[in-house]
């Protein structure tokens, strides 16, 4: 997990080597009189900076005026290796960009390279999703016997069986849904169409709630939508929401669940079950494979869960 940059205390403070302090001094000195920073903004600087002049003293860099691109690429590169939150390191190269490009403007450097640095991009987590059994348990969670339990049963077991975004549950309609067949078809995101299987049980769910439950639902003015709100209305994303909540809740599942968790839970199992990536993604609907891909990562962290909880030469 990303950890914020500890406070630096007084007690602690970096200082920078001499031949480095006199430009941060005199650079910080002109950003006080001319940009008018706040006083924790110029303090903050200082420390980005003399840390940066310790790194490259280290390195054995002598002075600014002998730094490269690739002594400001291995700082960062080291930084990023300490698990800086992103805000402080966007911060960390701001001050160095505003000084290098300071002292480029007063003739005492040719070059910024720092111009050719990089932003730091923020981490992709790795997604919450459930384990077979926790889905197997939400399923079960609503109450066939009225017309919204059969309504939630079939949304939940078509959001995790094919894998839908919430926007597509709320808006896919009636006809979109072929039970015979066993597909649907819906519009993601920029309005493309895309075919997604349904399997049996979200097939045998979807036709007990068009018999049994929107019937009752339906009122005059209802439109195509196949899942709709106790008026007849198509149901929300704010109310799909609350449902997903409430039946994790039921269901006894202690993690926090969301919509989009039943969709990383169905890419997830998939792959775990050995399907390909590319059909994942075409399931998926993303553009890019490098989306789909990230899934792969939590089935491998839970397979050395499996391996270290499990096999007898991994205890200690």
């Amino acid at each position: 997990m990303v950890q914020e940059e500890p406070e630096i205390q007084p007690s602690v403070r970096l200082m920078a080597p001499p031949a480095f302090e006199a430009w941060i001094n005199g650079f910080l000195a002109w950003v006080q009189l001319e940009k008018g920073l706040s006083n924790n903004t110029i303090e903050s600087y200082e420390t980005d900076l003399n840390q940066c002049a310790l790194f490259l003293d280290a390195r054995g860099v002598g002075h600014w005026k002998d730094a490269e691109l690739d002594d400001y690429s291995a700082w960062m590169i080291s930084l990023t290796d300490d698990q800086y939150a992103v805000a402080s390191l966007a911060r960390k190269l701001s001050a160095l960009r505003m000084m290098i490009r300071y002292f480029v403007g007063e003739g005492e450097l040719d070059v910024n390279h720092t111009e050719l640095l990089g932003n730091p991009k923020k981490r992709r987590s790795l997604p919450h999703c459930l384990t077979i059994p926790e889905v197997e348990k939400m399923l079960e969670a609503p109450d066939l016997s009225t017309p919204l339990g059969k309504r939630d049963r079939a949304l939940l077991e078509l959001m995790y069986g094919s894998g839908l975004r919430v926007s597509e549950i709320c808006s896919i309609p009636v006809n979109a849904f072929d039970p015979d067949e066993g597909f649907a078809r819906v519009f993601g995101k920029g309005a493309k169409e895309r075919v997604v299987p349904v399997g049996r049980f979200a097939v045998e769910a979807v036709r007990n709630y068009l018999h049994g439950g929107r019937p009752f639902l339906s009122k005059e003015g209802t439109g195509s939508e196949l899942f709709l709100s106790i008026r007849g209305k198509a149901i929300s994303r704010k109310m799909v929401w609350v449902l997903v909540r409430q039946y994790a809740q039921k269901a006894g599942i202690e993690k926090k669940v969301s919509p989009h968790g039943l969709r990383h839970s169905f890419a997830s199992h998939l792959l775990m079950g050995g399907a390909d990536v590319r059909s994942v993604q075409e399931m998926l609907g993303h553009a890019d494979i490098g989306t789909t891909q990230i899934y792969t990562h939590v089935g491998s962290e839970r397979l050395l869960d499996e391996h270290a909880n499990f096999h007898p030469l991994a205890q200690e």
